[in-house]
């Protein structure tokens, strides 16, 4: 008779493909697994965390799209440096009652949750290569993804030069309007509601990621997690440079007919996260070879790299201040 931990790891395992083609010699269900480079391609890692209580609500979050979104925010790191994701670890720590096969909370939440990870396995293309479980009175889960690019196409944070021409994908604060559309709803509905459909499934870019980095157009990027106003200095520190963007031209979420005192489009965009778009830079010689939109995804030009070691931003009346950092920080006061 199987222990509760193997049980466990039963469940996790049913429906999630676990041959990784060429680079998976040896997947999910020995004590690790065994990953083969390509010839002539770079390895990526990344890992991220993903808390109950500090990434999602349990009363609130659907079950199924926590299991997608576990893995879609940790994919797109990998997005952000022009890579493919190939496999993943799943580390996960959770309550016993939502871990036994009983009738009841526990068993449709468990299998909600491995519903949400088996699409986002399957539609990103990421099998599953191991990880880990144990106890404990929250959800914890940990995710690791394992991906490759080209050799020398990896597309970094430190690359941006003065002068360069600032892109973002998407529409930003789409997802911090879907999280506080959830606080106040007692209803879900993503299906109907495009912002809560993002903050709920994101989908990390990565068709677009790859095509920058196979035509060499990005000079840097980063996606887009803790919000413009935080990710973008991130970048220019790591290349050295400065900003300045303009608050006329970024593109901010529709606000709701209802209610839509009580939202501001222009701090959703800045300060939101979640929305994992991507923000590159581009050579001013290669700008105009930038299109309008990529496979039905905006692309927009929002401002430039400067010499000068600092973010600034062109408010709508044509003065300029500052970029602070609001984005999400787990450790800010």
């Amino acid at each position: 008779m199987k222990a509760g931990e193997d049980k466990l790891v039963e469940r996790i395992l049913e429906g999630l493909t676990r041959k990784g083609g060429p680079y998976l010699a040896l997947g999910a269900g020995d004590d690790a697994a065994l990953f083969t480079p390509r010839p002539g391609y770079e390895t990526i890692l990344t890992c991220d965390w993903f808390l109950e209580g500090s990434h999602f609500l349990p009363r609130k979050h659907p079950a199924d799209s926590i299991g997608w979104k576990c893995l879609a925010r940790a994919v797109s790191d990998i997005a952000a440096m022009g890579g493919q994701p190939r496999c993943f670890l799943l580390s996960l720590a959770l309550p016993g009652k939502l871990a036994l096969r009983e009738k009841g909370r526990g068993r449709h939440w468990l299998d909600e949750f491995l519903g949400g990870l088996r699409r986002a396995a399957r539609q990103l293309g990421c099998v599953l290569a191991g990880g880990d479980t144990t106890q404990r009175r929250e959800i914890l889960i940990n995710v690791t993804v394992v991906g490759e690019v080209l050799a020398g196409r990896a597309i970094r944070r430190s690359g941006a030069k003065a002068g360069d021409r600032i892109f973002v994908s998407g529409v930003l604060g789409e997802a911090e309007l879907g999280l506080q559309k959830l606080r106040r709803s007692a209803r879900i509905s993503p299906k109907n509601d495009r912002a809560m459909r993002k903050h709920l499934y994101p989908k990390p870019r990565l068709a677009l990621g790859q095509w920058l980095a196979d035509r060499k157009l990005a000079s840097s990027m980063i996606d887009l997690s803790d919000g413009l106003s935080s990710d973008l200095p991130r970048l220019c520190a790591a290349s050295d440079v400065g900003a300045r963007i303009e608050a006329a031209e970024i593109p901010s979420p529709k606000l709701p007919q209802t209610g839509s005192k009580r939202f501001d489009a222009l701090g959703l965009a800045l300060n939101g996260g979640d929305d994992y778009e991507l923000l590159f830079t581009v050579n001013a010689n290669k700008a105009r070879r930038i299109p309008r939109s990529f496979q039905g995804i905006a692309l927009t030009e929002i401002g430039e790299i400067t010499r000068e070691r600092r973010v600034v931003i062109v408010q709508h009346d044509g003065t300029t201040k500052p970029l602070l950092p609001r984005g999400w920080d787990p450790f800010r006061k």
